[in-house]
């Protein structure tokens, strides 16, 4: 099946879990991340310029647990450790990727489960803006960025993960995750500076069609 465009309607940034553990060994989060978080962060940040730029909304998940552990569910039964405890320094978002002052473009949704779908205001956000395409970044690939784009295709919303700007557990559960994403939706692996360009042609046809 050839791939469809890159961006199909109005399109939103979902940042989704890049937080200050981000760039922590597992010692000090209770999750493994592959290396490299640096310059994923730095091209994420180059993203959410160019969408601030054009005016796509933006949507920057946190995922939080209360310290009581009352909604770690069986997220504690696999690999993790105990991970994302509310009013740890490691929680908080990363300081240069997160959400500007309200004016219904930029949103901050905390969530508790891996999935951004599960038990929160997030489909409701994207049905409200008319959003037809999202552009997942973040982490972890194999994890909460996998099942996110999961939901979303079961929703029917177009998903394309930049495959240079998220990372996963490890290599192999980064690119295993990358693979049945791919095989979900044909095309839906794309690299930072092709969405750069697709963001700013897409930009460009609108303000053609307004003038």
């Amino acid at each position: 099946m050839p791939a469809p465009p890159l961006l199909v309607g109005r399109t939103a940034l979902i940042v989704v879990d890049i937080q200050r553990s981000s760039d922590q060994p597992y010692e000090t989060t209770g999750i493994s991340h592959m290396a490299g978080a640096a310059e994923r962060i730095a091209r994420v940040e180059r993203l959410l310029g160019a969408a601030r730029e054009v005016g796509l909304p933006v949507v920057f998940f946190q995922e939080v647990h209360r310290r009581s552990g009352v909604d770690f569910g069986r997220e504690l039964d696999g690999a993790e450790g105990v991970h994302c405890l509310d009013g740890d320094v490691t929680t908080e978002l990363w300081p240069t990727l997160r959400p500007l002052a309200d004016d219904g473009r930029e949103f901050h949704i905390v969530k508790r489960r891996y999935s951004g779908f599960i038990g929160t205001e997030f489909e409701i956000v994207l049905r409200g803006l008319g959003v037809r395409t999202l552009i997942l970044v973040g982490g972890l690939t194999d994890v909460c960025v996998h099942y996110t784009f999961a939901d979303a295709h079961q929703r029917d919303f177009h998903v394309r993960v930049v495959e240079d700007c998220v990372g996963g557990s490890s290599e192999p559960a980064h690119a295993a995750a990358l693979n049945a994403m791919e095989y979900l939706q044909t095309g839906a692996r794309r690299r930072c500076d092709e969405v750069l360009a697709a963001i700013r042609e897409q930009h460009s046809e609108l303000a053609e069609v307004a003038s």
